[in-house]
């Protein structure tokens, strides 16, 4: 059991100030097995202050410079580095997230900090070319991207920190004023994250924190001052989320079950290294993470043997420990859907070449050989530590059999076939493709997001900010830039 004073206490942030009395739930972390955080949960007179406050001080930010914007999240790029290790520690207590992860996730959410402050200097506007129309003559036009006041930001479990910062960094960057409801898996590693924010002079008026349930999160989708919603989780709570919010502007990023192509003339080795580490890490809870890789039948059962053989060599452990690759998933429920799905799939005929056990949360890193087209390994998202494998024999068939799925949020290639490389980059229905990695690579300055059931929108902080703000139109009568003679008919 965790000694008291290291069990982290988060209160709601309402109006300026962190609330601390009324009803709380507790967190168990799923490898401590003991409560690790107790938060305090929002009520009814707490979304309706929100709300008060919110309208007041979307009109005191959208008023700060976007220098003064960007500064503050250049300190907390600093800060955030500084705090690198205890954040990642609360990441390895709330959620089983291996240290290792936990570093890399805190560097990404000062990266996306600095990102985020570069584009708060960009924001600008266009002068319009009016007079090129006839009734545009003798009329100057221009126009600039104001903030749409009212952000919500909805975050998930499996990379709570940098998910928070990517909405939360941008709606600020763009002006607007932020109510996060963050994951009740994970309530103190983002009270964290807003801590840095406020510390680093972020005003109060530009954020406030509302820990609850699916009922909290519709009543804010719901309320009629938000102006933009952004989701990041399940498919079936993106779409209540669209429900509740109505005409409003939304950004879900909703999942998906991305797969990864080796083609004959891949380096297979180096593939069979890049999946094994990108498949399991975070114990598979990735909307990107790698969960079918499709190998040229040529090549297949090379690539198995080495696949597996990598996947072998992963630490498994206490999130803890700076050498342990593969931590516990979130809770006992996500780590029993995954060895249930491999065993369903070895039923139809499959091979599980390594896995298919857990202990508790954590599950033994899982390879499935051949799972028939039909199991739910293939067609659904399993957002854990397995990953199947199948062969493929021709190009574009595979990319069909890839596009057979309601996702499209990334996928991978492994070839040096520039023919192959474009067609895949044209055919896949995917968001974004990575060749010679897996699906599961992201760069926080590059636009993120998917088609089909994976959502819609794109995550970054330059594409977030075109969300974030809508444009103003600005014309001025008798007054032109341009030339005003009509000239001759």
């Amino acid at each position: 059991m965790m000694p008291a004073d290291e069990i982290s206490r988060v209160g709601c942030l309402v109006a300026g100030e962190w609330v601390h009395t009324g009803t709380w739930d507790d967190r168990e972390g799923p490898w401590t097995r003991t409560v690790v955080s107790s938060t305090r949960q929002a009520d009814e007179h707490d979304v309706g202050a929100a709300l008060a406050w919110a309208r007041r001080g979307a009109k005191a930010v959208g008023r700060m410079s976007p220098a003064a914007r960007a500064a503050v999240l250049e300190r907390a790029a600093a800060e955030t580095i500084r705090q690198r290790d205890r954040l990642a520690r609360l990441l390895a207590l709330e959620l089983g997230k291996p240290v290792k992860d936990g570093r890399g996730e805190i560097d990404r959410v000062a990266d996306t900090f600095t990102v985020s402050a570069a584009e708060a200097r960009r924001i600008g506007g266009e002068v319009l070319p009016v007079a090129g129309w006839a009734r545009g003559v003798g009329t100057t036009a221009f126009t600039h991207r104001a903030p749409v006041g009212i952000a919500l930001a909805i975050t998930p479990f499996n990379a709570p920190a940098n998910l928070l910062a990517h909405k939360l960094a941008a709606a600020f960057a763009a002006g607007n004023t932020t109510i996060v409801k963050p994951p009740p898996q994970a309530p103190a590693a983002s009270a964290a994250v807003v801590e840095i924010l406020l510390e680093s002079g972020m005003p109060a008026e530009a954020v406030q924190v509302l820990h609850g349930d699916g009922r909290l999160g519709g009543a804010l989708c719901a309320a009629p001052d938000v102006g933009v919603i952004s989701f990041t989780g399940s498919v079936a709570t993106g779409a209540a989320v669209a429900r509740a919010a109505g005409a409003k502007r939304l950004v879900l990023e909703l999942g998906g079950n991305a797969a990864t192509i080796v083609c004959d003339d891949a380096d297979i080795a180096a593939a069979a290294r890049i999946c094994a580490a990108t498949g399991y890490s975070n114990s598979g809870q990735s909307c990107i993470s790698v969960q079918r890789v499709y190998v040229d039948r040529g090549r297949f059962d090379e690539f198995l043997d080495l696949f597996t053989r990598e996947v072998e060599k992963l630490s498994v452990g206490d999130p803890l420990d700076p050498r342990t690759d593969v931590g516990s998933m979130v809770d006992d429920d996500a780590a029993e859907r995954v060895v249930a799905w491999a065993r369903q799939a070895a039923e139809a005929g499959a091979t599980i070449t390594t896995g298919g056990r857990r202990d508790g949360a954590t599950v033994a890193p899982t390879v499935v050989a051949s799972p028939p087209a039909d199991a739910r390994l293939i067609r659904d998202e399993v957002f854990g530590a397995v990953v199947s494998v199948s062969p493929f024999d021709d190009f574009d068939e595979v990319l069909a059999t890839c596009n057979d799925s309601r996702y499209g949020l990334q996928a991978g290639l492994f070839t040096n076939d520039i023919r192959r490389i474009v067609t895949a980059w044209r055919e896949l229905e995917v968001g974004g493709l990575v060749v010679n990695g897996s699906s599961n690579f992201r760069l926080d300055h590059v636009p993120f997001g998917g088609v089909k059931d994976s959502g819609f929108g794109r995550e970054s902080p330059r594409w977030m900010i075109d969300d974030y703000t809508v444009v103003k139109t600005l014309l001025l009568r008798g007054m032109s830039l341009f030339g005003d003679q009509e000239g001759a008919r």
